[in-house]
């Protein structure tokens, strides 16, 4: 590997592909989000800051305004930063984040969670279970407040559905939770549906219905190598009144148990949503927010 003064800054014109996915199948640290498929389909722009041949890359997501380019975070992309298969040290990450405040003026972005080896990073929450063990030995690590509500659920008609319809489950968690995410746009979600598309073998649908087939509750997952991402989780109003969304992820635990995945929850920092995941027994791995502001006056104001 050469030398941290040899980090270049790569074009996405310029980047082989090819070897790219390949650093990122490779990578300890390896997350949906680094693919090109997933950068291409996501961001606006990106380009990358590579090291050697390959062996540590850190994708770039940009966009531009009043002629400023900028860093920022592509919806449904929690995670990015430097991937490798190496160790990723203080000194490598503090070699790309000086390289990005030399090429961008401002910023704001998360990073993975092999990447907090710097004082600068602001953790985040980030739950996940390993489902390597059967579905007993998992139950036995629900805390005592998931276990009361799945028993309250099962006074309830309850249908697991395997296979629900992809844009129904997109257009359930539109409706329910576009005003908690005016951030997203409704390009955004059709970029989704487009790597939903892309990745149509494994994507992973499931929802529940009650006596009457109405629909209660969906989740919609991505599959990649091991982890499988909570990507869209959906409770309905009735729904929620009746714990469907501990039932729903509750079978989709029972479903993949002692499949050696891991089951990536997606956050959170809200303090309500961490303790429903952490109910199921899972592990915060958490990865890292940065930011930084080199703006002019008065454009700094403004993105204060």
């Amino acid at each position: 590997m050469s030398g941290l003064s040899d980090i270049r800054y790569i074009k996405r014109s310029e980047i082989d592909t090819a070897r790219w996915d390949l650093s990122i199948e490779q990578s300890r640290n390896s997350l949906i989000y680094g693919y090109s498929f997933y950068l291409d389909l996501m961001s606006r722009n990106w380009d990358a800051l590579i090291l050697g041949n390959y062996e540590y890359i850190m994708p770039l997501t940009w966009n531009k305004k009043w002629g400023v380019k900028y860093l920022y975070q592509p919806p449904f992309t929690q995670q990015l930063g430097i991937f490798s298969a190496q160790s990723i040290t203080q000194d490598i990450m503090h070699s790309f984040l000086d390289i990005l405040q030399k090429e961008f003026k401002f910023a704001e972005i998360f990073l993975n969670y092999d990447n907090g080896s710097s004082s600068s990073l602001v953790p985040k929450n980030n739950f996940t279970l390993s489902l390597s063990c059967d579905y007993q030995s998992l139950v036995s690590g629900y805390r005592k407040d998931l276990i009361k509500n799945l028993r309250h659920a099962a006074n309830y008609t309850m249908n697991y559905v395997r296979h629900f319809d992809l844009a129904k489950a997109m257009s359930a968690f539109k409706k329910t939770y576009s005003q908690r995410t005016p951030h997203i746009s409704p390009e955004d979600f059709q970029h989704f549906g487009d790597v939903c598309l892309y990745m149509q073998n494994d994507v992973i649908v499931r929802a529940v219905t009650d006596e009457n087939n109405h629909v209660l509750a969906t989740a919609l997952l991505l599959m990649k190598n091991n982890r499988l991402y909570l990507l869209q989780s959906t409770t309905l109003p009735r729904g929620r009144e009746i714990e469907a969304n501990h039932f729903l992820l509750d079978q989709v635990i029972r479903e993949f148990s002692g499949s050696n995945r891991i089951l990536d929850f997606e956050g959170s920092d809200i303090d309500g949503i961490a303790h429903f995941y952490m109910n199921f027994g899972s592990v915060n791995q958490p990865y890292y927010f940065y930011k930084y502001n080199r703006l002019s006056w008065p454009w700094s104001i403004f993105k204060k």
